[in-house]
């Protein structure tokens, strides 16, 4: 997958301002839909907590992974974002969240893309020298770059 075809640095702030799960998912959804993914970012962000209503989206390591099926969306694709400060969040080994992968996800998309993009999400996730980096890089073609390593087919 050439990630780079669904992940721009337009879709990518490592400086958002959320401090908490409501106004993260909120800034990432504003990337998203100023960037001309979403065609309405009202009813993305309404399926992102229809799915977390279902549980929680927090991975470990300060990372979280939450996603919307929409007909809002567009173009399947990913916002990322970073915080300053930990964001209470439901995660799997219990550490508060400072980096947010939200998945936008087109309906048509829910069992071919939408799986392969967050196999290579959760491969590169599984790398200890990833999360730092996404803890700590300052550069959003650097992050993007991050997950680009994790190629298995070309999703476009």
């Amino acid at each position: 997958m050439d990630i780079n075809k669904i992940l721009t640095p337009r879709r990518v702030n490592l400086h958002m301002q959320a401090t908490n799960k409501e106004n993260a998912i909120q800034e990432l959804a504003d990337l998203l839909y100023d960037d001309g993914a979403l065609t309405s970012k009202e009813d993305f962000i309404q399926d992102v907590w229809q799915r977390e209503a279902e549980g929680s989206t927090g991975f470990e390591n300060h990372i979280a992974i939450p996603h919307g099926k929409s007909q809002a969306v567009k173009q399947t694709t990913l916002a990322i974002g970073r915080t300053a400060q930990d964001i209470p969040w439901e995660t799997l080994d219990g550490s508060k969240v400072r980096c947010i992968i939200l998945f936008a996800v087109r309906l048509e998309d829910q069992n071919t893309t939408h799986i392969r993009l967050l196999s290579q999400v959760a491969a590169a996730l599984a790398d200890d020298d990833v999360i730092d980096r996404l803890l700590t890089e300052t550069d959003a073609n650097n992050i993007i770059a991050l997950f680009s390593q994790y190629a298995e087919t070309d999703l476009c």
